[in-house]
């Protein structure tokens, strides 16, 4: 209490001053119609920054959610589409009547859990499995386009083998044609990878989009890849070129996997007396 005391005998001026000015202000903001209303605007500006920047980090905290409920979306998007009809579905997967409606392809949408893309041999963990109907030999996506091949699951988690993979033989094309190709990876860059044994008269220049070509049972035809980054010099037979990727492959977040329901009568009819 007496330290009390002595804070106020010794500050009393600065008090009073404080006091005073305080009461000037007010008398000043309430009678005085312009300054009133530049104090007004002031404490609204200062308010509502400080709205907006709250808003910010709750948007940027919800933005995994977001994600999630878009990837999911456009999953069941996908579905939709293959069946060409108003199905009951949920937003993993989907059982259908395939005679009926003809549907060739489903699509899951899984989180990816691990990513490598600095080695040799690449590969990619996502949080779905057997237990979701996740087996061998699934193509993975993204709205951006490919990113690599199912080659082993558990129940709940699936490995994929990266497109960033020296093992990794993707059938690809020049978009809008008939040119097709093999896409690898030569271990290099993560961005990049090649398109091998087109024909020499495909007319290949930079900036021409890849795409799937569909002709094997895993990836649909059209999926996105990348566009030609460079082209070797002169017409040779090898015809290889660099292929820049959509996929920003070092930053994945949810992907859809597919399943070609006619994958196995496909297999089975072509291995007849091999």
């Amino acid at each position: 209490m007496q330290q009390l005391i002595f804070f106020l005998q010794k500050f009393k001026n600065f008090l009073f001053f404080l006091l005073f000015a305080l009461i000037s202000l007010a008398l000043t903001f309430n009678n005085l119609n312009f300054h009133k209303s530049k104090f007004v605007n002031s404490a609204n500006s200062i308010t509502g920054g400080l709205f907006s920047q709250a808003s910010s980090i709750s948007e940027y905290w919800s933005l995994k959610s977001e994600n999630k409920l878009l990837a999911e979306e456009n999953t069941r998007l996908k579905n939709l589409i293959e069946q060409n009809s108003t199905i009951i579905y949920n937003f993993d997967s989907i059982v259908v009547d395939t005679i009926k409606y003809h549907q060739k392809y489903t699509y899951t949408t899984a989180k990816i859990t691990n990513n490598n893309y600095s080695k040799a041999f690449n590969f990619i963990t996502i949080n779905k499995g057997k237990n979701q109907s996740i087996t061998k030999e699934m193509a993975v996506i993204n709205s951006k386009g490919i990113i690599g091949i199912t080659d082993n699951a558990s129940s709940n988690y699936a490995r994929v083998q990266s497109i960033l993979n020296r093992n990794s033989k993707i059938n690809a094309r020049l978009k809008n044609s008939s040119y097709f190709g093999t896409l690898s990876w030569n271990g290099l860059e993560y961005n990049t990878v090649q398109l091998s044994d087109i024909p020499r008269q495909a007319p290949l220049k930079i900036g021409d989009t890849i795409e799937t070509g569909g002709k094997s049972t895993i990836f649909p035809e059209g999926i996105l890849i990348g566009t030609i980054s460079k082209v070797n010099k002169g017409n040779t037979a090898d015809n290889k070129v660099d292929v820049l990727l959509f996929n920003d492959m070092s930053n994945l977040g949810y992907v859809q996997v597919i399943k070609n329901l006619d994958k196995d009568e496909i297999k089975n009819l072509e291995t007849q007396n091999e």
